[in-house]
């Protein structure tokens, strides 16, 4: 995983063919809630651009949704703001949280119950950034549309 405080390392706004903002309230239903918006981003981009979204890079990008989403719900006191943003070669999901921690993935360990949400997404994206903001960090993930 990459930190830093300056560039989240993302192409440039002019680069994005849609973007689409989410503030997630923490209520019951608001992680499904983030799940759907993230299918129904995918399929606007299909019909708006005719981009091409394999059934993999969907289920990786609700996935990724999944559990940004839930670590920031569970750790970060107030509002998680989710942004979803996807060019010709990716797709971008990107959460904010009002907790300045950084997450780090915890070593391996197959007795471990739980906790294992940062690996999963390490494991599955194709690029993942840390930003502290001057409240809270933010975190992009970056999934290929490919299905490589």
């Amino acid at each position: 995983m990459r930190s830093h405080a300056d560039n989240d390392g993302c192409t440039g706004a002019e680069e994005y063919l849609l973007r689409a903002g989410y503030a997630l309230d923490g209520e019951d239903g608001c992680i499904a809630d983030a799940r759907h918006h993230a299918v129904a981003f995918l399929d606007q981009a299909h019909i708006a651009y005719r981009l091409s979204v394999p059934a993999r890079a969907r289920d990786l990008t609700q996935l990724v949704v999944s559990e940004l989403v839930t670590n920031a719900l569970k750790y970060a006191p107030g509002p998680v703001l989710m942004e979803l943003r996807i060019n010709a070669r990716a797709v971008d999901v990107v959460v904010w949280d009002s907790d300045p921690a950084v997450p780090a993935a915890r070593a391996a360990d197959p007795d471990r119950i739980g906790q294992h949400g940062l690996e999963i997404v390490k494991a599955v994206t194709e690029a993942l950034f840390v930003e502290q903001q001057p409240v809270g960090k933010r975190i992009t993930a970056r999934i290929a549309l490919t299905d490589t």
